[in-house]
């Protein structure tokens, strides 16, 4: 049980719309700042309690935002729970989009209470973070047997279908990253357009996936990029706050004046780890738009080229939830640049229905879709083992042929 103050025998009626209602809000809080970001007097000002009147319902942040994490699971499995009538699986996959989209339209409205994004797990402590990742692999493993039962898929292995599965989650938590661009009215249709490009992929009728990765472009030598590369990890797993001097030392094995004779201060180190992401995606899109070819060899080889990235000793990239814990005074042309960058992959995939290489779909959609699938590419390696040369095929290219394509 998370440790919220009161055994749940004991509330009264008063007491458990009160711990809904800090929910709501923390949910709301830790989008916007994080968990690190957020205080629980932040929470508690939200609904009216004193600065110390909060911990009688959770007397700490890490168990309020566990509290969060395990509510949105469990709304997750709900929606999956509502695709059990259907025994195809592209249906349910079909179903559960259906689902999920139209409560994201009832959350923007206020027509659902606010759920947290399932994007700041690695921030929390133990034993907070035991206990949501187990609640999160459960959830994993139903969804895995829901959208790619073993059964059905005799030539995937384990591991591709846990790369299929993440690729699906995946997808479906970074929407919430780009949804708020579209009307609420239109979530559903959105939601439909999604649900396509995961069925059918994005090949054209005479486009085939090739397995040849080009060479991640080189950058010329940087003495700081040891200090890049591993506050780029840290940020990944633990946000801009849990991204420490101190954390970033130890994982290079450097002391702190180390850190300080390579870099002036941290928040000039984060800013030079986004301008490496940035420099980075726009290199491997501009070294496939200048390989020339149609739509689909452009915006394939550019995927290939940055999952080989991701997944190589050069890696990873800055996830795009890595924004949202970002202090002010970078939070303002950070996240535009990030949303820029990523739209960028609209281009080749217009030009692609334009030649015919790539189906008529939705480019801008598909965009947000590619990029999400090339950004969960960084903790592929939870999920499954495989060689680096060989991820591309692996976690790619079932999103550009299809998610229920058989193995290449």
């Amino acid at each position: 049980m998370i440790d919220g103050g009161r055994p749940a025998a004991g509330q009264t009626k008063r007491y458990a719309q009160k711990r809904e209602a800090i929910l709501d809000a923390a949910a709301r809080h830790f989008n916007a700042r994080g968990i690190r970001g957020t205080a629980l007097n932040d929470v508690g000002g939200s609904v009216g309690l004193m600065p110390n009147s909060i911990t009688y319902y959770y007397r700490r942040k890490e168990d309020l935002a566990a509290a969060c994490y395990v509510s949105t699971i469990a709304w997750h499995e709900a929606l999956l729970a509502e695709t059990a009538a259907s025994a195809d699986p592209p249906r349910r996959l079909s179903a559960f989009l259906a689902a999920y989209f139209r409560d994201l339209a009832a959350i923007e409205i206020g027509a659902r209470p606010p759920q947290v994004r399932l994007t700041d797990m690695r921030a929390l402590p133990e034993p907070q973070s035991a206990m949501v990742y187990a609640a999160y692999n459960a959830f994993f493993r139903q969804a895995r047997t829901a959208f790619f039962p073993e059964a059905a898929f005799p030539g995937l292995d384990r591991d591709a279908l846990n790369a299929r599965t993440h690729l699906v989650i995946s997808v479906v938590h970074t929407v919430r990253a780009w949804i708020d661009r579209y009307e609420a009215a239109d979530y559903p249709r959105v939601g439909e357009r999604v649900a396509d490009l995961l069925l059918r992929g994005l090949a054209g009728p005479e486009s085939r996936w090739s397995g040849d990765a080009p060479d991640p472009v080189t950058a010329p030598a940087d003495p700081t990029e040891p200090f890049l590369r591993a506050a780029t990890a840290l940020i990944n797993a633990e946000g801009y706050r849990g991204a420490s001097v101190e954390k970033i030392s130890a994982r290079l094995s450097v002391t702190k004046g180390s850190f300080y004779h390579h870099n002036d201060n941290k928040d000039d180190l984060i800013a030079q780890c986004f301008a490496r992401t940035f420099e980075i995606l726009r290199r491997e899109q501009e070294a496939a738009e200048a390989a020339g070819g149609s739509g689909w060899m452009r915006i394939t080889a550019c995927a290939r080229a940055l999952m080989r990235h991701q997944v190589s000793e050069r890696g990873p990239l800055l996830r795009c939830t890595a924004v949202g814990a970002l202090p002010d005074s970078l939070r303002a042309e950070i996240p535009l640049t990030m949303r820029r960058l990523w739209e960028r992959l609209a281009f080749p995939i217009g030009d692609g229905i334009a030649d015919g290489s790539i189906r008529a779909i939705d480019p801008s959609i598909a965009a947000q879709v590619v990029s999400s699938m090339i950004d969960a590419a960084s903790d592929l390696d939870r999920w499954c083992e495989v060689e680096g040369a060989h991820a591309a095929d692996v976690f790619a290219r079932p999103l550009f042929v299809g998610v229920y394509a058989p193995a290449g």
